[in-house]
């Protein structure tokens, strides 16, 4: 069985941090940089950490966020 990698997607104050931890850290402090960075995700990435506010971009523009890659929102 193959572990894929944890992604942290989000305004760097938030995700910076979850490098420590081993994730791959997208930063991404506008909407357009979400939606890029949600877009470029290496294809081994199995879990997205987003922020509140990078959910809310990726809603805006009905970016598929159910299925896989898995994600999971931080509290706010």
């Amino acid at each position: 069985m193959t572990v894929g990698r944890v992604a942290a997607l989000g305004e760097r104050s938030r995700v910076t941090g979850l490098a420590l931890a081993g994730a791959v850290v997208l930063v991404a402090d506008t909407p357009e940089a979400v939606r890029r960075c949600w877009r470029a995700l290496p294809g081994d990435v199995d879990l997205v950490l987003l922020t509140p506010a990078a959910t809310e971009a990726l809603a805006e523009t009905g970016e598929p966020t159910g299925g896989r890659p898995l994600t999971a929102v931080m509290p706010p």
